[in-house]
């Protein structure tokens, strides 16, 4: 039997991603799904109180083989359907009762919700973590003058300070959109209308069809499962998974910011950063590569490629291939996310800073970087003279030259970027 241990994604590899997004991870939710909606029925009266907790404990007890249902479900083009055999056929008092009311959809979306809300609580609490080590630094480093660069060029002076808050303002939105989710429940039975549940609800007290129980039912298993309780089944309306898609791109986007930047500052010629990783090389014993900034940035690449796929319109009441085409991508995105936050904790905690080489490069073109301030006391002419000259260093007084003199309001823009940090909870 294979297993998806992370060979093609160390970015992930052996992180707490791997465990919470694992196959196992999501057979276990599907079948805590199943679980929470015997529990609900049965708080209901739906079924009887003995049936869900066999199903209860059956359910959690239940060891299946993720190969062979993935194999088995190609059958029915999800792994819902084997699942479901596999846990009436353990149940057997009991097997008239195990996904009463449910269709295929029901079980594997909120399992999937439930899944995400595990990495997404994860992901949050390594974002508080990295915030944390880069509020520090940006206090720490506030007056630390290094060269801003644009375009890939020196521009003008700036602080590695302001560099780690603009880092910090990223993650803060970031962590913010996540924070806002509320990732529902799903149950809407056959195609969306609940109308075996309230067929079962009118039978159960001896009337006709009961709507109202079966929209409560909804909200009763949502608090079984721990997920919110949605207004209306979303089968075809995908919004809680594009929502979900985009905070984590966001999240993958603020967490590659800080690691491009750290491989281009740990460049051997440039010398302003470094990792705390070996960064080892096969061929090359010399080089200290930043390993832990590559991964983060490679992930940070792959998630909104991943994001692209969720969502896609699909037909009537059940989409036939757009649904079944979010499951990878969506758990990729998590992984990946998830991977990229611990790793960027790790990268972030270990960051090592080297402020005489960042002050040797701004000072690097003789007094260039403070081109533009020159430009307000020389005027265009008389700066044009002065940068054509051969001269390594321009020739006016060194208070006028001083990179940390001409920051601008970069001390103010620290104070409040870490105001604001500061401020959340």
């Amino acid at each position: 039997m294979s297993s998806d241990g992370g060979l093609l994604a160390p970015v992930w590899a052996g992180t707490r991603a791997e465990e919470i997004t694992s196959d196992a991870a999501w057979l276990r939710a599907m079948l805590e799904a199943e679980a929470a909606l015997a529990r609900a029925q049965a708080r209901l009266e739906l079924i009887p109180s003995e049936a869900a907790a066999a199903i209860d404990r059956t359910a959690a007890a239940l060891v299946l083989d993720p190969a062979d249902l993935a194999r088995r479900g190609r059958q029915s083009a999800n792994p819902v359907v084997p699942l479901v055999s596999d846990l009436r056929r353990a149940v057997p008092g009991a097997a008239s009762y195990a996904h009463l009311g449910a269709t295929s959809q029901d079980i594997l979306d909120s399992a999937a919700m439930l899944v995400a809300t595990r990495a997404v609580r994860a992901i949050v609490g390594d974002l508080s973590a990295i915030m944390r080590d880069l509020c520090e630094l940006a206090e720490r480093h506030k007056a630390t003058v290094m060269a801003a660069r644009t375009l890939g060029q020196q521009a003008v002076p700036t602080t590695f300070g302001l560099k780690a808050a603009g880092w910090l303002a990223g993650l803060l939105r970031a962590r913010a959109h996540l924070r806002e989710l509320h990732l529902p429940a799903q149950l809407g039975g056959a195609a969306g209308t609940l109308a075996a549940i309230a067929e079962r609800a009118g039978a159960a007290f001896g009337g006709a069809a009961d709507p109202a129980t079966a929209l409560l039912l909804v909200e009763v298993f949502a608090e079984e499962i721990g997920l919110a309780a949605p207004a209306v089944p979303w089968h075809a309306e995908r919004s809680a998974v594009t929502e979900l898609g985009a905070a984590l791109a966001g999240t993958a986007r603020a967490l590659g910011k800080p690691a491009t930047d750290i491989v281009l500052m740990a460049q051997t010629e440039v010398g302003e950063l470094a990792e705390s990783s070996t960064g080892g090389s096969s061929a090359m014993p010399q080089k200290r590569n930043p390993a832990l900034s590559v991964l983060v940035r490679s992930a940070a690449l792959q998630v909104p490629a991943y994001v692209q796929v969720l969502g896609q319109v699909g037909e009537h009441e059940r989409a036939a291939g757009a649904w079944q085409a979010e499951w990878l991508p969506l758990r990729e995105a998590l992984r990946l996310t998830a991977g990229a936050a611990e790793t960027a904790a790790e990268l972030v905690a270990g960051l090592r800073v080297f402020p005489d080489r960042m002050r040797a490069n701004a000072e690097l073109t003789g007094g260039r970087l403070v081109a533009e301030r020159l430009y307000a006391h020389l005027g265009p002419q008389a700066l044009k003279r002065a940068l054509a000259a051969e001269d390594s260093r321009l020739d006016f007084p060194d208070e006028l030259l001083d990179p940390g003199a001409y920051l601008g309001a970069a001390s103010e823009l620290v104070d409040r970027i870490l105001a604001t940090y500061r401020e959340q909870p």
